[in-house]
């Protein structure tokens, strides 16, 4: 498998930088796991001082990226690196999840364009085929933060990503679509709140079916919108 290739268009890479360096994101850059490239879509302003927005036509707040600067940077990396996937970080877009951060991590080539301002023109939305994806239902003032996020939740799934894969396997969404179980460390009891005494059993199916249980109590807590319908399958 060839190795995967992210590519963000942001007028701030050295914002992202720094945190491309540390922790999961830096170790599989360093064992060449993963590629990421940072461009500054400013270097395709056509004027002197590098415009890359404008105000919105029949009026109102802020500004709106323009569409020249944009794809004329999009088909340059595609004529030097190949053809992306392309993503957009919209508010507006369907929200990422798991199985998206699953495809990611098997693409061999996306690019993820941050936003800005008011967002981009809307022609650009066709011209250049984008999809719109969001990290949630709110709204921050541009798509770094959400860019990183998706690039980070691609790349631990990556073989050798991680120092013990179990742990992707394990995550909160994955298999059943659950959150994940609660977990324990030292010390045994803390402000007189003791770990569950099953952990120390050494009974590994009894382990497990804790685990289990916790994990579908606390999906159903949590996020009941993923704990499976019990009333189509009644018990008989």
């Amino acid at each position: 498998m060839a190795t995967p290739l992210f590519t963000i268009l942001t007028l701030f890479p050295e914002a992202l930088q720094p945190y491309l360096e540390v922790g999961i994101l830096g170790i599989a850059r360093n064992k060449g796991l993963v590629e990421v490239r940072l461009v500054d879509f400013r270097d395709w302003a056509r004027d002197r001082h590098r415009t890359v927005d404008d105000r919105p036509f029949g009026g109102g707040p802020g500004m709106v990226l323009k569409p020249e600067p944009l794809c004329d940077a999009v088909e340059w990396i595609e004529e030097r690196y190949g053809p992306h996937r392309r993503l957009v970080l919209d508010p507006a877009g369907r929200t990422f999840s798991q199985p998206d951060a699953d495809a990611l991590s098997l693409a061999e080539r996306t690019m993820l364009i941050c936003g800005r301002y008011e967002g981009l023109d809307e022609r650009l939305y066709e011209e250049l085929n984008l999809e719109p994806i969001s990290v949630g239902d709110f709204v921050l003032c541009g798509g770094e933060l959400p860019a990183l996020c998706i690039i980070e939740a691609a790349t631990r799934l990556l073989p050798g990503a991680l120092g013990d894969e179990r742990s992707a396997e394990q995550d909160s969404f994955r298999g059943d679509g659950s959150l994940d179980h609660p977990h324990y460390t030292r010390p045994r009891s803390w402000r007189g709140r003791d770990v569950p005494e099953v952990l120390f059993s050494g009974d590994h199916s009894r382990i497990d079916a804790w685990r289990r249980e916790r994990a579908m109590d606390r999906t159903r807590d949590r996020r009941p919108d993923l704990a499976p319908d019990e009333t189509e399958h009644p018990n008989p």
